[in-house]
């Protein structure tokens, strides 16, 4: 009996960690199915969109490809078009109604059923599953690492959301908050550490409100990132994202007393402004957030902290923005992500507050919060010259196929001659120079 010939996947992914992560799923799921990835959507027979719906801007990234994909399908009538993720959740009947070249939409705990929604798109149905669940977390389906570096990965622990921000939108796509069993999830890591793979990075939207409940006593976030650690003590180990409310004392000793686990935490502070902090509902102040910041220092001295920063939100004065130059400065971060506010449909914000910035003043303030964190990762890599640290190598640099990049616990950059290394290998390094970016350096001869 002949073997019919596989169909070919495209898919194109926006937005955060944990929507790389959900397209892993997909491809494991539509492999299941006899479909084969593809890296060239000319020739591919189904092209996904996984969309992120927390930024305006990658939202009008994707309805741009949606256009662009119109255009295409007109030659290629045979082509099936599914939007995935956060904006088929959000905008529904928008997609299917007003973009013609879409044949389905499937929400991020619908996709075990892609296929069928494909079967109905070819007999000429639209198809749309955007139904949230409370139990979903593909817990038994192995990620597909269709588009990695072999050296690191992904590993979602849970799903959803329940801090309800006032400014984001993820409560009311991704739904409420559910943890994967422990053990699958150290199952995950030890298959990728036998595949070769020597670091993982733990993703959740709130990874410290990890719970799983059993007879003997739940597990949570430090008693479960010390479980993956003892993988192997090869394995890095990472995590994102937390919630400053949730960083607690005994994540960060045991961070402290795993060598593997990296000492980096990325702890979003949105605003150094009490008044935007409740407005924004971020359920701490700035003093208790410098608390956390203490802590982290006390327990973790040489431990790299990142940050997320929002600037222009509503009612937001020059007062406020300073606030968070001051906090930026306070802390000393070593980086940030940093975004001017966009309202988002159907958020607490977008319900009750006024985006009354106007967009000018927005731009102006980024620009000096920019500017400042250059200031601060330039002074925290300088500060490195002269030390060594271990580096994972990842990859060749981007400039320069004599040299390689990779990362060290800190999650910093280093870029460093290649002298016979390859990726997955760890390397001493010597920090010899930096940018506000990336550290540069000399391999360490070994003994």
């Amino acid at each position: 009996m002949l073997r019919m010939k596989s169909k070919k996947l495209y898919i194109e992914t926006y937005g955060c960690q944990m929507n790389f992560s959900d397209s892993e799923i997909v491809v494991s799921v539509m492999q299941g199915r006899d479909y084969q990835i593809t890296r060239d959507a000319r020739e591919a027979d189904v092209i996904f969109i996984n969309t992120c719906s927390i930024r305006d801007n990658a939202e009008q990234r994707v309805w741009k490809r949606l256009r662009e994909l119109k255009a295409h399908k007109k030659h290629n009538p045979g082509l099936r078009i599914g939007v995935l993720g956060c904006m088929a959740e959000r905008l529904k009947m928008r997609l299917l109604e007003e973009e013609h070249a879409v044949d389905l939409i499937a929400g991020p705990d619908a996709y075990r059923s892609l296929p069928e929604l494909l079967s109905a798109a070819a007999s000429g149905q639209k198809g749309a599953n955007v139904l949230l669940s409370e139990e979903e977390t593909y817990a038994e389906i192995s990620p597909v690492k269709y588009n990695s570096n072999g050296v690191s990965a992904f590993i979602s622990i849970m799903r959803g959301c329940e801090n309800f921000c006032s400014y984001c939108v993820v409560p009311f796509t991704r739904g409420k908050e559910r943890s994967r069993d422990p053990e699958t999830i150290v199952e995950e890591a030890a298959a990728l550490f036998r595949k070769g793979y020597r670091e993982i990075t733990l993703l959740g939207q709130n990874v410290n409100s990890y719970h799983w409940a059993q007879e003997d006593g739940p597990v949570r976030f430090p008693e479960l990132i010390e479980r993956v650690a003892l993988v192997d003590s090869a394995l890095r180990v990472r995590f994102a994202t937390s919630h400053p409310r949730d960083v607690s004392d005994e994540l960060l000793q045991a961070i402290a007393r795993n060598h593997n686990l990296c000492k980096a935490i990325h702890l979003p502070v949105q605003s150094g402004s009490p008044a935007m902090l409740k407005l924004m509902n971020r359920k701490y102040d700035p003093e208790w957030y410098m608390n956390r910041i203490r802590a982290i220092r006390e327990h973790i001295p040489d431990c790299a902290i990142s940050t997320d920063i929002i600037t222009g939100f509503c009612n937001e004065t020059e007062e406020d923005h300073g606030a968070t130059l001051s906090i930026m400065d306070r802390v000393g971060y070593d980086h940030a992500f940093m975004f001017k506010y966009s309202e988002r449909p159907g958020t607490l914000a977008a319900r009750h507050f006024n985006d009354n910035v106007p967009e000018k003043v927005k731009s102006q303030r980024l620009q000096e919060i920019i500017a400042k964190q250059r200031e601060l990762s330039l002074k925290s890599n300088q500060k490195d010259v002269g030390k060594v640290f271990e580096v994972l190598v990842e990859s060749f640099s981007r400039k320069s196929k004599a040299h390689l990049s990779g990362r060290n616990s800190q999650n910093k950059v280093i870029v460093f001659p290649k002298k016979g290394y390859k990726p997955g290998d760890y390397v001493e390094v010597k920090i010899t120079g930096c940018t506000p970016a990336t550290l540069l350096g000399e391999p360490l001869e070994a003994d």
